[in-house]
């Protein structure tokens, strides 16, 4: 999830407890990946009408905790205020708190297992930036 703010690049990181991750969920059955990932920001962050600007393309993790693989697509929200919403089936918000980071400040915050996505968002967004 990226946004420009001042004229940068700014990705959106989600804390749950003291881990630091992008929005991310589980496909629903008969759900389209890309569907699942807009639908999980939605649902994570209350954020809509995301733009798919570089189109489908997406990253995955290496396999971490226990042999998850997480996939991620890159999208700008252009507007919008973030929100924690309450996760009915938790009883409270998945998350604990969320900020727009530039890229050094997400590679500082991120786990390890991200930092790949991040600068393949990076070179997806900048490139874009450029030839504006």
């Amino acid at each position: 999830m990226l946004r420009r703010l001042n004229g940068r690049w700014h990705c959106l990181a989600l804390r749950a407890y003291r881990n630091w991750d992008f929005p991310k969920g589980l496909v629903e059955p008969g759900e389209e990946p890309r569907d699942a990932a807009l639908r999980e920001v939605e649902e994570e962050t209350g954020l809509t009408g995301l733009a798919l600007r570089w189109g489908s393309a997406w990253r995955e993790t290496e396999r971490y905790a226990g042999g998850k693989v997480a996939r991620f697509y890159v999208a700008e929200s252009a507007h919008g205020e973030v929100v924690l919403p309450i996760n009915p089936r938790l009883g409270r918000p998945e998350h604990h708190e969320f900020r727009w980071v530039d890229w050094d400040a997400a590679g500082r915050l991120l786990p390890p297992r991200l930092v790949p996505v991040l600068r393949w968002a990076q070179l997806l967004a900048d490139d874009q930036l450029h030839e504006a």
